[in-house]
């Protein structure tokens, strides 16, 4: 099935783009519509002509952006001000309605030197004509096709009432300010577009690629995996890959949010659209573009605005109903006063106001623009805020869930821990008892020689601490290795047997001294895993291997209970381990030794204590619990493909201190939607009041719509501008 994608242009607010894909799924041969407001880009598919499409669309009154096209976007132009004029020149309503408003001053100028009332009308009437055909005609076409009514179609109504009242200024009043008032908010709406799009503009689109020692500028499309691309200091890193070449410190705050540069070394990862620092890399490709981390993020956030919240589902629900009650509402205030009380139909001489007038007030605030657009504006400036600080929300209903959520449940080894062991304690028998002693050094480098060409994690953390004691040439390579039955291993170094293994190994063939025996016996008992070592002769020493606590955890753990959130650590490591972490970090409800089967019933259990629960795991080993809590949180998105397909939130820098950034961020977006919506309906409820008591004029009506929209816009946008401390 064919597709086409077409970039809208003139979409002015939420109410314009729906009655837009409505009226493009109209058409027989399409099967789906779907319009992105906040990205103006229109997907559909089927076997649909794209002329007659575009033809549609412009018959609307909307326009189609080339691929070549330049048109100034509200962030190229620094003062607002300057780019609102830039914004309003750019359409061919707007232009017109500039025009109208030159013939109106100039007809009010003339008027004072006693140009005769008629000229005057018949100017403003031209005038209305001008700025108000692009509106009547996207009303009536509107009304043609989706048989529903649009804030054109009611703007014109009431423009039309109003001159048949014979209030000409009130009529052309009206419809400049409406005109006027949806500049803004397409204009203040396009600001908030530019989020997006200021994500887009993070990819590079060329690459400068390597071949036989030839450097050739390419685009990043035709580069495959495998290929060799040089990153220059200060430039952006086109494509994920892999340091093969060179060392530099490397921003990463686009995708992951860090405020430090990270340090990059030969074989260490690389991400598209993060910030080269001062050396040069010679980077292997290993994603495409469209694979690339950047471009999954900027997919996640574009597909997430389409995940509607609560509040918006509602909220739209609600809307679908309100336009028509109030259009009856309005049509009921006209005709039943004058019929059944002798009230008034039309003005009075004193000034008193008919009903009808008092209906087109009516009418103009049937329209639920600020009302719809209250919500969503709030969800993509949230979305993207969260982005930027390296937290993927896969759509407004996580915004609008997180903050509710009222306990939370974190795997232990990699997420409350680094996950990767290190040597915490080591001791010979000989120690001198002074920091890193000589026989404790030998100690580490016998270890070291045996486990030199393990990839076991213990052995990996005895390697660290080898190099970073500089014990690492001290002896040869252990040759002759036997396993012992995952309880240790044995080799020969310069012809002697050497072993390493667990306490348990060693009291099966070794006499333990009873000093190393309580030497072990205390590690253990602080949740450490300890190992003991024999040099052929005799046991030497102990050395102990942990899985240590991430630095922010008890900081973290801390903010959430503060936040009055309940807190517990699913693991499936031992009691005494999960202890120990848990009271390091400041955990007391703590569920140890689980499976993941028994991590769901886990958190079925404390969604039964608490309420709604969220998962905080890796994203891989903790899939089921985080598929069967409220809210699945994952660590680590920069580099899991599994952890962006598996929860609902992701961490994408790995550090944990995001969270309370990301549930502070969903609970000021709430708050922000809560007072949207009140604004919204207590500001038509006010006007509508007014106007049943025969004060209120129309422009009150288009400030109380149009101007509220704006409002509720610009208070939405706040969202973007949260602080992360």
């Amino acid at each position: 099935m064919d597709e086409i994608k077409l970039k809208i242009t003139g979409l002015d607010c939420v109410e314009c783009a729906k009655s837009l894909e409505t009226s493009v799924a109209s058409l027989s041969p399409v099967e789906e519509a779907k319009l992105q407001f906040f990205d103006g880009t229109l997907s559909v598919r089927g076997d649909v002509d794209t002329a007659s499409l575009s033809k549609m669309i412009t018959k609307l009154g909307y326009g189609i952006e080339d691929d070549g096209q330049h048109r100034v976007a509200p962030h190229d132009e620094p003062n607002a001000l300057l780019g609102f004029w830039h914004y309003l020149i750019q359409s061919v309503e707007t232009q017109f309605a500039i025009i109208a408003a030159g013939v109106v001053i100039i007809a009010l100028a003339l008027s004072w030197f006693g140009l005769p009332e008629w000229v005057v009308i018949g100017m403003q009437i031209g005038a209305l004509v001008l700025a108000g055909w692009p509106i009547a005609r996207s009303g009536f076409v509107n009304l043609w096709i989706n048989r529903t009514f649009n804030i054109n179609f009611l703007m014109t109504i009431a423009g039309l009432g109003a001159v048949i009242i014979g209030e000409y200024s009130e009529a052309i009043a009206l419809i400049l300010l409406f005109d006027l008032a949806e500049a803004l908010e397409g204009f203040t709406n396009a600001r908030a577009r530019c989020a997006i799009s200021q994500l887009t503009a993070l990819t590079p689109t060329h690459a400068v690629k390597i071949e036989d020692g030839h450097e050739t500028l390419v685009p990043v499309e035709t580069l495959s995996v495998g290929e060799r691309i040089i990153v220059q200091p200060g430039e952006r890193i086109p494509l994920d890959g892999v340091v093969i070449e060179g060392q530099s410190d490397v921003n990463q705050a686009p995708i992951t949010g860090e405020s430090m540069p990270v340090w990059k070394d030969a074989g260490d990862e690389v991400f598209s659209g993060t910030v080269n620092g001062n050396g040069r890399l010679i980077v292997d490709v290993t994603r495409l573009v469209t694979d690339s981390t950047l471009h999954r993020i900027i997919q996640m956030v574009t597909e997430a605005q389409s995940q509607q919240s609560r509040s918006q589902k509602f909220i739209d629900k609600f809307a679908q109903y309100y336009t028509p009650a109030m259009v009856i509402l309005a049509v009921l205030m006209a005709s039943i006063p004058p019929l059944f009380f002798g009230e008034p139909f039309l003005n009075l001489p004193d000034g008193t106001r008919g009903w009808l007038h008092r209906s087109l007030v009516l009418l103009v605030i049937s329209c639920p623009c600020a009302l719809v657009i209250s919500t969503p504006v709030t969800m993509v400036a949230s979305l993207t805020r969260a982005a930027r600080e390296g937290v993927l929300f896969k759509g407004g209903i996580f915004v609008e869930a997180l903050s509710k959520i009222k306990a939370f449940a974190f795997d232990k080894t990699g997420t409350l821990t680094h996950g990767d062991p290190v040597v915490v304690d080591s001791k010979d028998l000989a120690c001198l008892g002074i920091d890193e002693c000589d026989p404790c050094n030998d100690l580490i480098a016998l270890a070291y020689a045996l486990e030199r060409h393990s990839t076991h994690p213990l052995a990996q953390a005895i390697k660290i601490e080898a190099e970073k004691r500089g014990v690492t040439d001290c002896y040869p390579a252990a040759h002759n290795l036997v396993t012992r039955g995952g309880l240790g291993l044995e080799g020969l170094i310069n012809g002697r047997k050497m072993t390493i293994g667990s306490l348990r190994l060693f009291k099966q063939e070794h006499d333990i001294p009873p000093i190393i025996d309580q030497w072990v016996e205390e590690a253990e008992s602080e949740g450490k895993t300890a190992m003991l070592l024999c040099d052929g002769d005799h046991v030497r020493g102990f050395i102990a291997v942990a899985d240590t606590p991430r630095l922010d955890s008890q900081q973290v753990i801390q903010t959430l209970n503060q936040m009055q959130k309940q807190t517990a650590m699913l693991t499936g490591d031992n009691a005494i381990v999960a202890g120990v972490i848990g009271e390091t970090v400041g955990l007391h409800d703590i569920h140890s030794e689980l499976l993941p089967d028994d991590k769901q019933q886990a958190i079925s259990k404390l969604r039964a204590q608490y309420g709604s629960v969220a998962m905080v795991g890796d994203g891989i080993n903790d899939a089921p619990a985080l598929a069967s809590a409220d809210l699945g949180i994952a660590m680590g998105g920069s580099g899991s493909a599994q952890a962006m397909e598996t929860a609902d939130v992701v961490l994408m820098a790995d550090d944990i201190q995001k969270l309370p950034f990301a549930i502070k961020l969903s609970g000021f977006a709430n708050r922000l939607i809560r007072q949207n919506i009140i604004v919204s309906l207590g500001s038509k409820l006010l006007v509508a009041v007014i106007a049943l008591l025969g004060y209120a004029p129309l422009w009150l009506a288009v400030l109380a719509d149009m101007g509220v929209s704006i409002l509720v816009t610009l208070n939405g946008l706040r969202a973007g501008r949260i602080k992360a401390g």
